[in-house]
């Protein structure tokens, strides 16, 4: 017990409880448990200019604002043009330009342009127009600009605890409620929420959580890819000499059943979270090349060599291994 503690001593709890596994695989086959290599790192994040998406900037004279007065925007224009406005975060530059175009969209709709002159009109109409055009663009960038949801993809990150698997579920709700926002920016019967869409922000911000259930992926693809070559090799022995323990002690132990339900755990986990993610950027236009690499590359359900398929095809191909050596086994206890 002494010598199993000092071993785990620095790991990670999940780092540990491989480990743990891996041992005792070793230790019931009688070989050598095998060197772990230290799993890939996640890829690096997108840079800010092949993520984000351009939206031309928009430009009209005060005096030109004034003559649309009667929509009402000369203070939300005032807002964005001071100090405070030039430097508001992402999302509240979209709550700007949604709150914008909702009035220059309602504006429109009333009988305030037949009151305007033939060129405030169409200053008008084109604004309404390039404000409509704009704003999923703005909503992406209002994602993929905020440092929230890029360090939730940090590479200075480690595996997650067991323990914290758990967080998958009470974290999607920002995803969900990022989603839910996209979906409905041009709904006029639904108004986005300051306060709220902050403190999903500040979710995401609390940990780079995206990039540790990744990271906690690769590390079970490796080391169960590294216990399966020890079932390999078992299976490679004589019958005789492969099957002189019992097949049970190998998937009945403490160490097993722990991991059996680290492993069950890991994919709920990393699949309800990825599974939010997939949806809210399919509620997005069409992301930028490099992002659609990176989403392909590391978050997709998918694409075999993502972490989750993969880890999923580490896991089977190990349960798979496992089942074969019982039923080898099996089959020479009868004979």
């Amino acid at each position: 017990m002494a010598l199993a503690l000092l071993a785990g001593c620095g790991e990670g709890e999940s780092e540990a409880l491989l480990g743990d596994y891996q041992r005792h695989l070793a230790d019931t086959l009688a070989l050598e448990a095998p060197p772990r290599a230290s799993p890939d790192n996640i890829g690096a994040f997108p840079e800010r200019d092949q993520r984000l998406l351009e939206v031309a900037e928009t430009r009209e004279g005060m005096l030109d604002v004034y003559a649309l007065r009667g929509c009402h925007i000369a203070s939300l224009v005032a807002g964005r043009n001071n100090q405070l406005g030039r430097v508001a975060p992402p999302s509240q530059r979209w709550l700007y330009e949604l709150e914008l175009w909702r009035q220059l969209s309602e504006c429109w709709n009333t009988e305030v342009p037949a009151t305007l002159s033939d060129t405030s009109r169409k200053r008008l109409a084109r604004l309404t127009d390039l404000k409509t055009e704009q704003l999923p663009r703005v909503s992406w960038n209002a994602l993929f600009a905020s440092e929230e949801w890029v360090k939730n993809f940090s590479r200075a990150s480690a595996p997650l605890a067991p323990e914290a698997l758990g967080e998958a579920a009470p974290r999607s709700a920002a995803l969900a409620y990022l989603r839910e926002a996209t979906l409905r920016q041009f709904d006029p019967d639904w108004r986005a929420d300051s306060a709220t869409l902050e403190g999903h922000f500040k979710t995401l911000q609390e940990r780079p959580f995206s990039a540790e259930l990744l990271r906690t992926l690769l590390l079970a693809e490796q080391r169960l890819d590294e216990a399966s070559t020890l079932l390999e090799q078992a299976l490679a022995r004589a019958d005789r000499q492969a099957c002189r323990v019992a097949p049970e002690r190998l998937t009945d132990a403490p160490e097993a059943t722990r991991l059996s339900e680290w492993l069950a755990s890991l994919e709920r986990s990393a699949r309800h979270w990825l599974e939010a993610i997939d949806a809210l950027l399919d509620a997005q236009v069409a992301a930028p090349p490099a992002v659609a690499e990176y989403r392909r590359d590391w978050l997709s359900l998918s694409h075999p060599e993502a972490p989750l398929p993969a880890f999923a095809e580490a896991r089977d191909h190990h349960q798979a291994l496992l089942s074969r050596f019982n039923r080898r086994c099996q089959s020479t206890a009868g004979t």
